[in-house]
Parts: structure tokens; C-alpha cells; sequence
């Protein structure tokens, strides 16, 4: 590889790295960018029912305002007529009086008293005016509700802080005492006088039961809606007096939003959690939806990048290695080439004629086209496994007689190599297994050609068959330099070779393996692996044991 190729392999790589992070940079921003849309617009929808929910609140409370307070808007601009009446002995003129029968149907009212100006219901043995229903008539009385005497002095009160400001518009002012009664103060802008007080006690529980408890219901639902609870509370009681949804006890950590009476029950709030609104928990059902599938959209986007990058490394890697492996086999091809082409070249010139000479030059020639036979026939079988044209013609065989035949016909050169071997079989035993004779030997004769290229101190090999309850194991250890841990799971890939000085040195091709165990696989094997670095390698092969009795 020239200094141009390796400059260029080298930027290729980190253009690779830079497209790898930056991808991923902008799959993230992305995914980021999408979360983060999901997730406002889950906070503007949960905002925008929030509102919604809320306004209902307030119509509540208006709708409650309006129904309380028209009934007496016609007290607001009484004639003269009816003051004079009213100043004179508390007795209805034909307005009043019509006025306060319609008052006197209104089913938030219970009682309805008149105080002149000039009288105190708060002193004691006060005679005040009180309108008897069932004569519709106004009458005296002494006996009155003690919630008479804080009314008037509350709109009292009112009244005569807005005649000292003589900024007079209106002939009435209204002020509620929280909710139990309604006073209506009476003035005469003419003289900048008040004339006198009425005082309307209100029914709490008729405006919660038969007013505000229904509204509640129509604009909320009930108990079938579990996700906008909503309660009045009397805040100075601390007690619930209505709810939509009685199965949520009240909590204040609970509620989210509280909406008021507009001048009027200053007592009452209406109170609402939103635990999980309907259109809320759709939207949170959709939200978990798209972060799913925008999790699993990223992971594959992020898994599918990864990938091809990791593809890409491998071919990479793989180019790599058939580059090598082309240079290293152009290399060895040539070696026995030029062997036997000097060889040849001598014996053809007549320069060789002693009969020892020639003896010897025809055994470099011989050895050196066995030599070339070997590596064209691993090319060979590799090709045909890439291609799937291995042919494998299985027969039953004991796989111990296929061992003794490939060591009696190879044990001579195993021991010149100064090899010791130790042979180990349960002699009685039937090996039955059902394989291809070619694929054994070719198998046993990569596994001994690495045992011996790869011991350089202790040339001992240890052969070992066996057998367990279904399978036939052959094992055979070496004494080698051995394969380190992270090497162990690359060492049946083509062309791959250990990167180690001792292995390096010697010759090979990085296929002698991955034939291995593609035959072992073809023969319905399977191989295993045990090396321990500096001490030596073990192959153990398995096949399945073959019953005869059921042949």
C-alpha cells in the first residue's frame, strides 16, 4: 500500500466519523426539537382547557348574580309615591306592594323587613316593619332576626359614606352580608337623605340545592367526570357546601383555581382541581403515542446509521484484508513458481546429470506443486462456499477410523516436524456420525497445519475423541503461542489473521479456519474454541452421535 493510498484511506475515514456525528447530531437535535414541540403544545392544550373549564366557573357565578339580583332591580328607582309611603307609616303604595308580592314568591328569600331611617334594629324593643306573606301586607314587629340588625348597620354604613362624598347617582345602594342577607338602602338625592333600609334574609339552602348545586352539575357533569372536579366551599366554615363529583374529598393541595361571587356571598368560593380532563387525558393518551413512535423512529433511524457505519468498518476492514491476503497469496504463488521454474530450468539445460542431483531437484519440484495444489484448493473451496456450491455427500462413518487413516497417512511428516502426538479414543466405542470423508480430512488437515505452524517451543498435540449422550466431540490442543481473548471471536472470518509478531512472521492466508468451520457446519457439526494466550489453543469439534439400530 503506497503513501497516497493510506493518506486517502485515511481521510475517507474521517470523512466517515464526521458524517457518523454529524448525523447523529442532527437526529438528535431533531428528535429534540420534536419533543420539545410535543410538549408545548400538551401544556397549551392542557392550558386552553384549564381556561375553558375555568370560564365555566365564572358564567357560574354570573348566571348565580343575575338570578339573585333581578328580582329586586326594581327597587332601585322607587317613585316619590312610594317614599312618601314608606316615610310616612311603612304601609306598600300600589307599586310597593305589587313589588313585594313578586319578592315575596322568590324562593332564595325568606323573610323581608323595612327599617326607617330614624330606627335602630339593633337597640333593643326596636319596632321595625316586616312584610307578612300570607296577607301581603307590611306589618310591625319586634321579634325579627338578629341578622336584620347586621345587615342595616352594614348598608348603613355604605350609605352614609357615600352621601358624605356627595357624589350621588343612584337613589339605592346593595350590600350583601356574605350570604345570608341581601340590604338595600333607599336615598333620596334630592335632599341627600337616606329614607331607610331593606332587608331581604336570604335561603342558603335553597341557593345551594335548587341555584348553584344544579348549575354546577349542568356545566361539569357528575360523578361520571372524574377529570374537572369542582366544590363551594364556605372558606370561614371550611365545609363543602356543594360538588360535582361528591366521591373527591375537598384537599387545598388540590384545588388549581378558585372564582369568586362579584360583590356579593364573600363566604363562598367556587373551588376547581383539574385532575384529568377528558380532553387533557385524549391529548396525553396521543402524547405517549407519538413520543412511542418517535422513540422507536429514532432508534431505527439511530440503529440503521450505526449500522451502516458499522458495515462500512467491516467492509473497510474486510477490503483490507483481501488486499493483504492478495498480496501475501501473489507472493507464495510466486515462491514455489520460481522453485520449480529453477529447478526445471536446470534439469532442462542438462547443467544437472548426477542421478542424486536430479533425485533431489524432482523432490523440490514435487514438494513445491504439492505446496501449490494445497493453496489453490483453499481458494478453490472458499470460492465454492461463497458461491454455495460445496458439495457434501454424507455416509455413515466412524469417525475414529477417519482419524487413524489421516494420521497413518500423515503421521511421518507430523513427527520430521518434530511434533509429539498423544492420541487418545475409548477403544471399544463406535464414533458413528454421519459426514463427508472429503470434509474430514480437509478439516483435520488445517486444524494440524495450524497446530504445527503456530508451536514453536512445545511441539506436542493432544488429540482427544469422545462422546456425551448425543454427540461424538473430537478435541485437539496444541501447545502454541496461543489467541488472546478479544481475537477469539474474529478468528473464523475470511482472510482474517491475528495481529501478533510470532503469528505474523509466519505464512498464511487467513482461510485455513473459516474453511474449517463452514465444513464443520455443512456436516451438521458445530466447532468450539478455547485458547489461553502463551499456553496453547483447543478445537473441539462436535458432531451428532449416529444410532445405527435406526438405519
Amino acid at each position: 500500500m503506497n503513501i497516497n493510498t493510506a493518506k486517502k484511506i485515511g481521510r475517507n475515514r474521517l470523512l466517515r466519523w464526521i458524517l457518523l456525528m454529524g448525523g447523529l447530531v442532527a437526529i438528535i437535535a431533531l428528535t429534540g426539537m420534536n419533543v420539545f414541540s410535543l410538549y408545548d403544545i400538551r401544556e397549551r392544550v392542557t392550558e386552553s382547557e384549564s381556561e375553558r373549564q375555568l370560564k365555566k366557573a365564572e358564567e357560574i357565578t354570573a348566571l348565580v348574580q343575575s338570578e339573585i339580583y333581578q328580582p329586586f332591580t326594581k327597587l332601585l328607582n322607587i317613585d316619590n309615591q312610594a317614599e312618601a309611603s314608606l316615610q310616612d307609616d311603612g304601609k306598600l303604595s300600589k307599586t310597593l306592594e305589587k313589588i313585594f308580592i313578586d319578592l315575596a314568591d322568590n324562593p332564595y328569600t325568606s323573610s323581608i323587613y323595612y327599617t326607617p331611617a330614624s330606627k335602630d334594629p339593633c337597640e333593643t324593643d326596636t319596632s321595625i316593619f316586616y312584610f307578612n306573606q300570607s296577607d301581603k301586607k307590611m306589618e310591625t314587629t319586634s321579634d325579627y332576626s338578629s341578622l336584620v340588625c347586621d345587615g342595616v348597620g352594614l348598608i348603613r354604613s355604605a350609605t352614609r359614606i357615600q352621601i358624605n362624598n356627595f357624589d350621588l347617582r343612584w337613589r339605592s345602594m346593595i350590600e350583601f352580608d356574605a350570604h345570608r342577607s341581601m340590604n338595600i338602602g333607599l336615598i333620596n338625592l334630592t335632599e341627600n337623605r337616606v329614607i331607610g333600609y331593606f332587608t331581604f334574609i336570604l335561603d342558603q339552602e335553597a341557593i345551594v340545592n335548587k341555584l348553584i348545586a344544579p348549575l354546577i352539575y349542568e356545566y361539569f357533569g357528575g360523578v361520571e367526570n372524574d377529570g374537572t372536579i369542582v366544590w363551594l366551599h364556605d372558606h370561614r366554615r371550611d365545609i363543602v357546601l356543594a360538588s360535582n363529583n361528591s366521591s373527591v374529598d375537598f384537599s387545598v393541595d388540590l384545588v388549581d383555581n378558585r372564582v369568586r361571587f362579584p360583590r356579593f356571598f364573600g363566604d363562598w368560593i367556587i373551588k376547581v382541581a383539574f385532575l384529568n380532563p377528558p380532553i387533557t387525558s385524549a391529548y396525553q393518551d396521543t402524547f405517549r403515542k407519538n413520543i412511542i413512535v418517535l422513540g422507536f423512529a429514532v432508534l431505527f433511524l439511530v440503529g440503521s446509521l450505526l449500522f451502516m457505519f458499522y458495515t462500512a468498518q467491516k467492509e473497510r476492514e474486510l477490503s483490507m484484508r483481501q488486499a493483504g491476503f492478495l498480496a501475501n497469496v501473489t507472493h507464495e504463488l510466486k515462491t514455489p513458481l520460481a522453485v520449480m521454474q529453477a529447478a526445471g530450468e536446470n534439469i532442462s539445460d542438462g547443467r544437472v546429470t548426477e542421478p542424486a542431483r536430479l533425485k533431489k531437484y524432482g523432490a523440490h519440484i514435487y514438494d513445491e506443486s504439492i505446496r501449490l495444489r494445497k493453496m489453490i484448493e483453499k481458494l478453490l473451496d472458499v470460492a465454492k462456499y461463497d458461491a454455495g456450491q460445496t458439495l457434501i455427500n454424507k455416509t455413515q462413518q466412524d469417525l475414529k477410523i477417519l482419524i487413524d487413516n489421516y494420521l497413518a497417512e500423515n503421521e511421518e511428516f507430523i513427527l520430521e516436524k518434530g511434533f509429539e502426538l498423544d492420541y487418545n479414543s475409548e477403544q471399544e466405542t463406535d464414533f458413528n456420525v454421519l459426514v463427508d470423508i472429503d470434509s474430514i480430512e480437509t478439516i483435520l488437515s488445517n486444524l494440524f497445519e495450524n497446530a504445527i505452524k503456530y508451536s514453536f517451543e512445545t511441539k506436542k498435540i493432544v488429540i482427544k475423541l469422545f462422546e456425551d449422550e448425543s454427540q461424538i466431540k473430537l478435541s485437539i490442543r496444541d501447545h502454541g503461542v496461543g489467541i488472546r481473548k478479544n481475537e477469539l471471536k474474529n478468528i473464523f472470518k475470511k482472510f482474517y489473521r491475528v495481529e501478533e509478531t510470532l503469528v505474523a512472521k509466519t505464512k498464511g492466508h487467513g482461510l485455513g479456519l473459516s474453511i474449517v468451520r463452514n465444513l464443520v457446519l455443512l456436516n451438521g457439526g458445530d466447532i468450539h474454541v478455547e485458547s489461553e494466550y502463551g499456553i496453547g489453543t483447543t478445537f473441539v469439534l462436535s458432531f451428532p452421535k449416529l444410532n445405527t439400530q435406526e438405519i
